[in-house]
């Protein structure tokens, strides 16, 4: 997961979901990802964690901005355009060569399931990483105009099922990351995208386009996605049809802000219990 001040509140709520629902707790060991030029600000957050979970396995690495803030282009919405939030494209640069295998989590969701059937999901042969995939989702939507009508580049997913998957949670290997350079294969299309647009939405779009079609599927119930509303209105959502592992409020709202605000949605009472600061701002963690 990654780590900063605005997302705090959620990471610790998905912490706590983790560990209340895992039936070896001991067994988890989490790897944060945190801004390398906001070194003050992590010790705050590593000792906000140290304080809440004391016997939690846990270590934070440092991210520099730099080594992608020059690939980044504006998306639709500002929040997708923070640096951290392109960290999990480097995980097999950034984790430690005997990191083998992660499950990546966004910080806006929560677990009522035991993790580690979502860790032991086979990937196959292959495959570098799992996810829900979602082959009723317009893919289209995901890339301009310009992307389509270009056939060099659309013939990307020509002989793929391509499929929307949504890059929160996810199953990796990082062995075949490492061995397969997806990073660079990732920063290849970053790159292309800065000299022409050919995608609006952040880290996902080059996500898809390297992975769509090629990935191990996960049952759905591990990422009941789209509760935050969509990235305009922020809308109330409800779930999806099926059985709940895990919910996450990806999209513009927020269940800490909506609590905060007293305008939160029905589902966002599914998320209080887990909230450990219980409305405080990361301010108040500076202080």
């Amino acid at each position: 997961m990654t780590l900063d001040t605005t997302y705090i509140r959620g990471t610790m709520a998905a912490i706590l979901s983790v560990l209340q629902h895992s039936s070896c707790p001991q067994n988890i060991a989490f790897h944060f990802i945190a801004s390398a030029s906001a070194t003050a600000t992590t010790s705050i957050l590593r000792a906000t964690i140290s304080s809440s979970f004391p016997y939690m396995n846990f270590q934070v690495f440092p991210f520099n901005d730099s080594s992608v803030s020059r690939l980044i282009s504006t998306s639709i919405r500002s929040a997708l355009d923070c640096p951290l939030n392109y960290a999990r494209s480097y995980l097999g640069n950034l984790l430690p060569s005997c990191v083998h295998r992660v499950v990546y989590l966004d910080s806006d969701l929560v677990l009522v399931d035991d993790i580690a059937k979502l860790a032991h999901t086979q990937l196959g042969d292959n495959s570098v990483l799992a996810a829900p995939e979602y082959c009723n989702a317009n893919f289209t939507s995901y890339f301009t105009p310009p992307f389509w009508s270009n056939p060099s580049l659309s013939l990307t997913f020509a002989n793929r099922k391509a499929c929307y998957f949504n890059t929160g949670v996810m199953v990796i290997d990082l062995d075949r990351w490492r061995e397969g350079d997806y990073t660079t294969k990732i920063e290849e299309w970053m790159e292309l995208q800065k000299r022409m647009r050919i995608y609006e939405l952040g880290s996902l779009p080059p996500f898809l386009l390297v992975f769509a079609g090629n990935i191990a599927p996960v049952d759905h119930r591990w990422n009941q996605h789209g509760l935050g509303g969509d990235n305009y209105r922020g809308l109330c959502r409800d779930l999806h049809r099926g059985p709940v592992s895990l919910l996450h409020w990806s999209g513009k709202g927020k269940p800490w802000d909506r609590l905060d605000t007293d305008r939160p949605c029905p589902l966002d009472a599914l998320w209080a219990p887990y909230d450990l600061l219980q409305w405080q701002t990361p301010f108040a963690l500076d202080s």
